[in-house]
C-alpha cells in the first residue's frame, strides 16, 4: 500500500490504545513518512504500556476524553488528519450505563467535530460499526447518531477545507472485547455460553481493518460511509470451529 498521502502529515487518533488504535499506529509508523502520529486517549496506563511498546520519536501521547471540547481544541492544533476511534463498544455496558454511553459516542463525536472544524483539520474519519444499521440496541443507535452528526458536519465547514467521513467495518478477530477470546477461555472447561443461536457476525482480520481504514482517509472527498465486503458467520459456528467438543448452551 502507497502511503505517500501521509509524507509530512499530522495524524491524531482518539481512543487509540485497544487493538485496532495500537496496530494503526505501527502500521503508519512502520509504512509511511508521517510527521506526527498523536495518541488521545484518556487511560493512562494503557498510553504507557503503548509508550514502551512503540520506539518512534514521531509518536506524541495526549492524555484527554472526548467528552472534554477544549482539551481536543488543544490536542487537535497543527493536525491534518483524525482519525475518531474513541467509542464506548460494550453492547451490555451501553445498555446499562446509556448516558455514559451517549455523552461519549454522541456528545463525544460533536466535540470532535467541532474541535476539527476549529482547528482547520483537512479531514475527519469517524470509525463506526456494522451495528449501526437498523440499530437493535443503543451501541449501535449511538453509532447511527454518531454518523449522522459526522456525516451532516461537511455542511457546517462551509468554505472551509474539513472534510467528514464514516468507516464502518466489522468484528475484528481476536481483539480486546471480541467472542474469540472468550470461547477460547470457555473452552477449557468444556461449555460456551451463545446469547442466540440466530446470531451472525462480520469478521475481518487486524490487518485488514487497519488497511481499509487507511485506504479511506485516502479515497474520503468528505460525505462517505464506507462499507467494506467482508463476510459473515454463524457464532454457532465459531463456537464449534474454536471449540468442537464444548457443549454450548443457548442463555438467551
Amino acid at each position: 500500500m502507497d502511503l505517500n498521502f501521509l509524507k509530512n502529515k499530522t495524524i491524531l487518533v482518539t481512543g487509540v490504545t485497544g487493538s485496532f488504535g495500537k496496530n494503526f499506529i505501527k502500521y503508519i509508523l512502520e509504512n509511511s513518512e508521517a510527521k506526527k502520529v498523536i495518541v488521545f486517549s484518556r487511560d493512562e496506563l494503557k498510553q504507557s504500556v503503548m509508550e514502551t511498546e512503540i520506539k518512534d520519536n514521531r509518536i506524541r501521547f495526549f492524555l484527554g476524553d472526548v467528552r472534554d471540547l477544549s482539551r481536543l481544541e488543544r490536542a487537535f492544533h497543527g493536525v491534518d488528519i483524525v482519525v475518531h476511534a474513541a467509542a464506548l463498544k460494550q453492547v451490555p455496558a451501553c445498555e446499562y450505563n446509556p448516558m455514559e454511553a451517549i455523552k461519549t459516542n454522541i456528545m463525544g463525536t460533536a466535540n470532535v467535530v467541532e474541535a476539527a472544524l476549529d482547528a482547520g483539520v483537512k479531514k475527519v474519519l469517524m470509525v463506526s460499526t456494522d451495528k449501526a444499521v437498523s440499530p437493535a440496541n443503543l451501541y449501535g443507535a449511538t453509532k447511527l447518531a454518531g454518523e449522522k452528526l459526522t456525516i451532516q458536519s461537511n455542511a457546517y465547514a462551509g468554505g472551509s477545507a474539513t472534510r467528514f467521513s464514516c468507516v464502518r467495518y466489522g468484528n475484528v478477530v481476536g481483539s480486546r472485547g471480541s467472542v474469540v477470546p472468550l470461547f477460547l477461555k470457555q473452552r477449557s472447561g468444556g461449555k460456551i455460553t451463545i446469547t442466540d443461536d440466530r446470531m451472525t457476525r462480520f469478521w475481518l482480520s487486524l490487518d485488514q481493518g487497519v488497511r481499509f481504514v487507511i485506504d479511506c482517509i485516502e479515497q474520503m472527498e468528505g460525505g462517505e460511509v464506507f462499507v467494506p465486503k467482508i463476510p459473515s458467520t454463524k457464532v454457532v459456528d465459531l463456537a464449534r470451529a474454536i471449540a468442537p467438543d464444548a457443549e454450548i448452551n443457548i442463555i438467551g
